[in-house]
């Protein structure tokens, strides 16, 4: 009588900047259910999480991330190359792979070999905070501009069962304060653009006056991507549907609030617990 093959888990961890600590919490959640992923996939900042998990250097990852200031942000990679041995992504004992943007043509990249920080450092590599990544002739940018979610990347790898982690379903218009940029915001908002916003804004016809100020120029930038990555996670997860979503709720956090680690692992562990009986019913853990 033939054995009843156990089903593959596999874990997409999906982009939202300073909301993927909550990837950690998930790991921790996950792990403490006895529900380890089988392999993991990841997009923008949720694939340096997974790299850090599949490296098999979490507990050294999680630790540097609650330390982190505001001044540390720009340090990612260079922790991930002072602290963990590079390896191929297709050596590392645990599955693994990135999503990463074309910049030129658009088209998704899945990293599934080569050097694994090359691979993370071009999924992160969000416009205006990070530098693009050359590879193979092609000039790359962040992942969460094609595929926020990664699930199909899952599936491609072999995963029966797929866990996505949504970090932006309830962020929508949440940072979109009305008032005016603060004079202290520095490289957030620099004086031309502070101008630019000014010169629009006096085009207005004369009855706008008095009604609330435009959102400032980074409140802005923050709620397109928001809308663009919401928009293409839905889409793409309705084609592609995973079997079970970990959604935390993460809307107060903004773009680079990455100095706010422990809220946002706590977070993402709770969401996790939360799904734990779904989880259950398809057969996970004990």
């Amino acid at each position: 009588m033939n054995a009843v093959r156990k089903p593959v888990v596999g874990l997409a961890l999906g982009s939202g900047s300073a909301r993927s600590w909550a990837h950690i919490g998930v790991l921790r959640a996950l792990e403490q259910a006895a529900i380890p992923p089988d392999l993991i996939c990841g997009s923008s900042i949720g694939a340096l999480v997974g790299a850090a998990y599949a490296v098999g250097e979490l507990d050294r990852f999680e630790p540097w991330v609650l330390g982190l200031g505001l001044k540390e942000v720009v340090s990612f990679m260079d922790f991930f190359r002072r602290n963990f041995v590079d390896r191929p992504v297709d050596a590392l004992d645990l599955p693994f792979a990135a999503v990463a943007t074309a910049l030129h043509s658009g088209v998704e990249v899945r990293l599934r070999s080569g050097s694994t920080a090359d691979a993370v450092r071009a999924s992160i590599a969000l416009p205006r905070l990070f530098t693009p990544v050359q590879r193979d002739g092609r000039l790359l940018v962040d992942g969460g501009l094609v595929n926020p979610v990664p699930v199909s990347l899952a599936r491609a790898m072999g995963a029966d069962i797929v866990i996505a982690v949504d970090l932006n379903a309830d962020i929508l218009g949440r940072h979109l304060r009305q008032e005016a940029p603060a004079q202290d915001e520095g490289a957030a908002h620099s004086d031309w653009m502070r101008r630019l916003q000014e010169n629009f804004a006096s085009l207005l016809p004369e009855s706008a006056a008095g009604k609330p100020r435009l959102p400032s120029m980074l409140d802005v930038v923050t709620s397109s991507i928001n809308v663009m990555q919401v928009r293409i996670t839905r889409s793409r997860m309705a084609g592609e549907p995973p079997e079970a979503v970990v959604a935390p709720r993460l809307a107060h956090l903004g773009l680079l609030d990455f100095h706010r680690a422990r809220e946002t692992i706590d977070a993402g562990q709770r969401a996790a617990e939360a799904s734990l009986p779904f989880l259950r019913e398809l057969g996970l853990g004990t």
